[in-house]
């Protein structure tokens, strides 16, 4: 059995490349450092906890897939979470997220956000029977989609991240979705691009853009 962690790693990346999207694979696998490999055990380095969470949710399954073809049935995942960004020369503070022992790859136990599954049932309190609903203007700019999104190594993340959102609203493991850089940068363009998105996606969905000197003003008159 081959032995070497990133040995394994690049032959698990080979398999995963042929499975996700381009753009997905340069987003969210490429990132990844192998650590090391216990027997069965193989030990990945994540950027972010946010990195964590959005793996555990949206590619757990071919992780666990890819893994039990190189390393066997008994396959387990751990990972070590950089916990910040480090200016300085030492090593960045980390965490180490176990899988459970109980089982092969599986998610480590967590206040992550998850879909609401089974509950369809449950009727929406906010919807009133025989009243009509109101059509509101979403304030979103047309011309600011993902497709003319110019994207580089320092937005992906927040690409990809806004696009699963548009994908699953309110549904993704960030709930509220906080996106921050200086001015110029295309938050206002990913925030309209993500609108934009719902709308064509979740037609149902109502969607309203409130830029925060417009949501400043009418809290403050409420």
């Amino acid at each position: 059995m081959v032995n070497d962690h990133r040995l394994v790693w690049d032959r698990c990346l080979s398999i995963i490349r042929d499975n996700v999207p381009s753009i997905s694979f340069k987003t969210w696998f490429e990132p990844i450092v192998p650590v090391n490999l216990d027997e069965e055990v193989l030990t990945i380095q994540v950027p972010s906890p946010f990195f964590y969470e959005y793996l555990e949710e949206q590619y757990i399954d071919l992780l666990r897939k890819t893994l039990r073809k190189e390393l066997g049935p008994a396959a387990k995942l751990e990972y070590v979470v950089v916990m910040g960004n480090n200016q300085s020369n030492s090593q960045p503070y980390t965490i180490k997220y176990p899988t459970n022992n109980n089982s092969k790859i599986q998610n480590k136990p967590m206040s992550i956000p998850m879909k609401n599954e089974g509950k369809s049932s449950i009727k929406n309190p906010f919807i009133i029977p025989g009243i009509q609903k109101i059509q509101i203007d979403p304030q979103l700019r047309l011309d600011n989609t993902f497709d003319n999104f110019v994207e580089g190594e320092c937005n992906r993340l927040a690409r990809s991240a806004g696009y699963a959102v548009s994908q699953n609203p309110g549904g993704t493991a960030f709930n509220p979705l906080m996106i921050y850089g200086n001015s110029g940068l295309g938050k206002t363009h990913l925030a309209h691009a993500i609108g934009i998105e719902v709308k064509e996606t979740h037609p149902d969905k109502v969607v309203l853009y409130v830029n925060a000197n417009k949501f400043q003003t009418q809290f403050t008159e409420a």
